[in-house]
């Protein structure tokens, strides 16, 4: 099979970890850990998130004047050089020497007019108690929001329309390349207006789930595998109700009400390629990868299933 694994920015750097290259570097080698073993037998496209990372590049440019300050289109870039070196490393350390992988930089295209630039929900950095909020907001004029207990910056995330790689990326698999691509979901970028050919950075970062589902099915991937901190879609989350999903249509997800900081941007991606192209999506713990290919575990969306079914 084509599978699309798309890492959670938490599954390279958990909640409140330390934000240093040795920690995001362990966690590197447990996600290659994961996910080695699929390339025996499947091609493979990596994507992986970078919140935590693109705010972690952020807050060093503070040092800047503020006029000086690199903007989140060039931080994207810089986080999916950084994270698909690590994952490149410690994949090439538990494959045969001849497997060939490749990190690609990966430019998609934006709507200036899309209604996700005036309303920031993508969450980057680090968590901060309150009070930090407050001040780090009246220092920068960054927005925040909360997320959980705690407090994180929020930007703008539009849709991606356009991944400008997809070719490269066809050339590559088809020399049975791993391909690690549309980290952070992809470098934020449109045409200038007034242009039809000049394209610049924006301000912004793309959901990695939207962006991985627009290249599943650019891709005509098999399966899509959306990798989070989570063992499975919950309804009810944290409350004594919850209760795990472990198949469903589309259509049915589409009845509960997910968090839009969260899980709810990976239903959508899950239930939206399951229906556009007919194939399975699965959403679960990074440590079930395996499991998930099989159906075993997370929760697996298609259009083939009867109805819903849950873990006991």
């Amino acid at each position: 099979m084509r599978v699309v694994v798309a890492l959670g920015g938490n599954a390279l750097l958990r909640r409140g970890e330390a934000m240093t290259a040795d920690v995001q570097r362990r966690n590197a080698r447990i996600a290659a850990e994961a996910i080695a073993p699929l390339a025996a037998e499947h091609e493979l496209i990596i994507t992986h998130g970078n919140g935590p990372q693109v705010g972690l590049l952020a807050l060093q440019g503070a040092a800047y004047k503020p006029d000086e300050a690199y903007p989140l289109d060039v931080l994207g870039a810089e986080t999916e050089g950084m994270i698909g070196y690590m994952l490149e490393q410690e994949l090439g350390n538990l494959l045969p020497f001849e497997q060939p992988l490749a990190t690609l930089l990966t430019m998609v295209e934006v709507d200036a007019d899309d209604p996700g630039f005036s309303n920031p929900t993508k969450f980057v950095g680090p968590i901060y108690e309150k009070a930090d909020a407050e001040r780090i907001r009246t220092e920068k004029g960054w927005v925040f929001k909360q997320d959980g207990d705690k407090w994180r910056r929020v930007v703008a995330s539009p849709l991606p329309k356009r991944i400008f790689e997809v070719r490269p990326v066809r050339w590559l698999l088809e020399q049975r390349t791993i391909v690690i691509c549309a980290g952070g979901g992809g470098i934020p970028t449109m045409y200038e207006k007034g242009s039809d050919r000049k394209l610049i950075g924006v301000e912004a970062v793309i959901d990695k789930d939207l962006c991985s589902e627009l290249l599943a099915r650019e891709l005509d991937a098999d399966l899509l595998i959306l990798a989070t901190d989570a063992q499975a879609v919950c309804t009810d989350w944290g409350k004594p109700s919850q209760k795990s999903i472990h198949k469903a249509r589309p259509d049915d997800l589409r009845q509960f009400s997910f968090p839009a900081g969260s899980m709810g941007p990976k239903v959508d991606a899950a239930c939206h390629f399951a229906q556009a192209r007919g194939k399975t999506t699965a959403i679960g713990a990074l440590a079930d990868i395996a499991s998930m290919v099989r159906g075993e575990r997370g929760t697996i969306i298609s259009s083939d299933f009867t109805g819903l079914s849950w873990y006991a």
